[in-house]
């Protein structure tokens, strides 16, 4: 005790350092584990740097902003989507009302008027139909007083029947030569009793934008009013593709309705000729009738979620 009396100043001044000594051995402990912390940091942000710039594509570099340009072509894509909105206009129902709610006298009415408005205006195009053809609704009474239909079918019958009609007049349209059948999927239980030259063996598809829905037409013409029924489908504001195209000589072939007896004659082939300088008239062209299926899809998008 004497010593520390006589060496007080010292034994303070000892402490002192060792206080002083302590605290700098913690701050240096915390200062490494910091840095330690810090290190794997930026060891794993390292890594993910390196796995992202590994990816093909990367986000790119210093003068390469792959994400600014995926975000401005994402940008692109959904302008070009509200541009061909345009091109894929919905095919109205037949008749236009809420397809919910749709009665059964309004439907057998609208497909008796529909039918009708149909036979008059391949009437009027020149163009041949089977006999009291009731374009591929037979099933649902065709022009006959057919009020009753399966339940839960009118809405789909009406969107077909729309779907139908606009494709029979780009046939029209044409002017064909004949129209030997349009068929459709079946959407109702009483087309299981329908003719099976009404129906295509397919399905509708929903995929993420749009529902499709396929139809088979069977005609008969020459290759100039075929030209003009596939330049039709291309200038339709409506979403209609056509998928696969069948071709083949007419010859004695005809689609024929389940009431018909005898198929139309085709008409003659078509000749034409220039005059030689000897022996007479030659023949540059002798083109035959051409029987022609198409399976087209109708595209219908889906609402904007």
């Amino acid at each position: 005790m004497s010593w520390i009396k006589r060496n007080l100043f010292f034994v303070i001044g000892g402490l002192l350092a060792l206080g002083l000594l302590g605290a700098a051995g913690f701050y240096n402990y915390k200062g490494w584990s910091h840095n330690s912390a810090a290190f794997a940091r930026l060891n794993e942000i390292y890594g993910t740097l390196r796995t992202l710039t590994s990816q093909k594509p990367s986000p790119g570099n210093d003068k390469v902003d792959n994400i600014k340009a995926a975000r401005e072509q994402e940008s692109q894509v959904r302008d070009w989507i509200r541009q061909a909105a345009n091109d894929f206009k919905p095919i109205a129902p037949i008749p236009n009302v809420d397809t919910r709610n749709i009665s059964s006298k309004e439907f057998a009415e609208a497909l008796r008027r529909t039918i009708d408005q149909m036979q008059h205006e391949a009437e009027a195009a020149s163009v041949i139909l089977p006999p009291k053809y009731s374009f591929s609704f037979e099933a649902e009474g065709g022009a006959r007083q057919l009020v009753k239909f399966a339940t839960g079918s009118l809405g789909a019958l009406s969107v077909q029947l729309g779907e139908v009609k606009t494709i029979a007049e780009i046939f029209f349209a044409a002017h064909v030569n004949s129209l030997d059948g349009i068929q459709r999927v079946r959407v109702s239980e009483d087309d299981a009793a329908g003719p099976q030259t009404d129906y295509y063996d397919d399905h509708s598809v929903t995929n993420s934008l749009a529902v499709l829905t396929p139809y088979q037409i069977t005609f008969r013409s020459f290759s100039p009013e075929i030209a003009q029924v596939l330049a039709g489908f291309a200038a339709s504001s409506h979403g209609l593709i056509v998928k696969s195209i069948n071709v083949q000589p007419a010859g004695t072939m005809a689609a024929m309705s389940p009431d018909a007896s005898a198929p139309p004659p085709p008409p003659p082939p078509l000749a034409l000729t220039l005059a030689s300088g000897k022996g007479g008239l030659q023949t540059v062209l002798n083109e035959q009738l051409l029987r022609v299926t198409l399976v087209v899809e109708v595209v219908k998008l889906l609402p904007k979620k």
